[in-house]
């Protein structure tokens, strides 16, 4: 299965790289995000109580990274599609490779992307804006950007392989996108001081609102268990039921 995964890895890798212009297409409204939101939000964090702690960069900078791996890896589907369109997929199927090597492949793509995707904007809030985080932090938030990006990408192909529908598979995800974007605390984080009560019942069920916080905590260098514990079990489970069930996909799809 390794052999496959590398395979299938090459040439997904090979064929965004004919076209590099996705590394700043993706980052783009983050990075409008950072501009253009981060200072508004720098007044904000010191006169308002109830944000976490860290200057307006270590709670603003992770969650973007998030944001960025929640939907450059959600959208990873169409390019799934693109293949059955194109017979790519139907002659992968007669092949003796690995369903889940085809997978792993196509996830390791995307979650190369996102590291990058996301090293850039980690340097751009260095640079630019003078975020103050930890290298052992930030390397931390590399690994939580990795496996949301695996998790994403691994149930992005499993939906666009279940729906078969260029129409379909967007606009499901903007109706699942949005909400959970909306809720995790990307944007404005949603503590029990800021939001009403309701609001922050509804928050903690999204689990992408404990990930965002371990995210934020890995950046301000708060690698205690307790910061950490429930948005990398959270991660971590996700994770491993969506490879689980784009392997699933990918096998009963091709048998």
């Amino acid at each position: 299965m390794l052999r496959d995964t590398w395979l299938i890895f090459k040439r997904d890798w090979t064929l965004s790289m004919r076209n590099p212009a996705w590394v700043m297409i993706g980052i783009m409204q983050p990075v409008l995000y950072l501009v253009l939101f981060g200072p508004l939000m720098e007044k904000v964090v010191g006169s308002t109580p109830g944000f976490p702690p860290g200057s307006s960069w270590t709670i603003l900078t992770p969650a973007l990274i998030v944001q960025l791996a929640l939907f450059s890896s959600s959208f990873a589907g169409f390019s799934l599609l693109m293949d059955y369109r194109s017979g790519v997929l139907e002659r992968l199927r007669v092949t003796p490779a690995s369903r889940g090597g085809l997978l792993l492949g196509k996830v390791a793509n995307n979650v190369i992307q996102a590291i990058i995707q996301a090293i850039l904007i980690t340097v751009l809030a260095y640079v630019a804006f003078g975020l103050d985080a930890p290298v052992g932090g930030v390397l931390l938030s590399l690994v939580i950007v990795a496996l949301v990006a695996a998790t994403l990408a691994s149930a992005s192909y499993a939906v666009a392989l279940t729906l078969k529908s260029e129409q379909a598979f967007p606009a499901l995800l903007n109706a699942v996108l949005m909400p959970v974007l909306l809720l995790s605390g990307i944007l404005l984080p949603i503590t029990s001081i800021l939001a009403p009560d309701w609001l922050y019942t509804i928050s903690r069920i999204n689990p992408f609102t404990h990930v965002v916080d371990a995210e934020r905590a890995a950046f301000r260098g708060d690698l205690t268990m307790d910061a950490l514990m429930t948005g990398s079990i959270v991660l971590v489970v996700m994770t491993v039921l969506a490879v689980f069930w784009g392997t699933r996909v990918f096998q009963k799809e091709n048998a």
